[in-house]
């Protein structure tokens, strides 16, 4: 476990550090080969250097937000926008965490990826790689 993630785990509630142990947990299994960082203030997973996975402390509870997660076609993640390619689902308990599809999105998060690490080089412009 990467000690920056760690301690941002170490940082929130009782119930949000369960929340996001069991994530970083699930994360860390499922895309062994990632890069986990803290970035722009939370917990964020990369593949080659591309943005794929993280979650953050919102008003709404723990936000997972999968960058490329538009692209997944799954129904419990919640598209907002236009622009980007992103879709989150909000958690208030651990046991909301459904294992099975975590672990899909995950799957689908290294087979369907929209370039986020290119995207200032390109003005604001998202290309699909995979």
């Amino acid at each position: 476990m990467n000690p920056e993630i760690q301690n941002y785990n170490n940082l929130q509630t009782e119930s949000d550090q369960e929340i996001c142990s069991k994530l970083s947990e699930l994360i860390n299994e499922n895309l062994n080969s990632s890069e986990s960082k803290i970035w722009h203030s939370h917990p964020v997973w990369f593949l080659e250097g591309n943005p794929i996975v993280g979650y953050s402390k919102q008003k709404k509870g723990i936000r997972l937000m999968f960058w490329s997660g538009k692209s997944f076609n799954e129904e419990k993640l919640n598209v907002e926008g236009e622009k980007f390619q992103d879709a989150s689902i909000f958690f208030n308990d651990k046991n909301e965490i459904d294992e099975d599809d975590l672990k899909r999105w995950l799957g689908k998060s290294k087979e369907i990826q929209w370039d986020y690490k290119n995207i200032v080089k390109r003005k604001g412009e998202l290309i699909r790689l995979k």
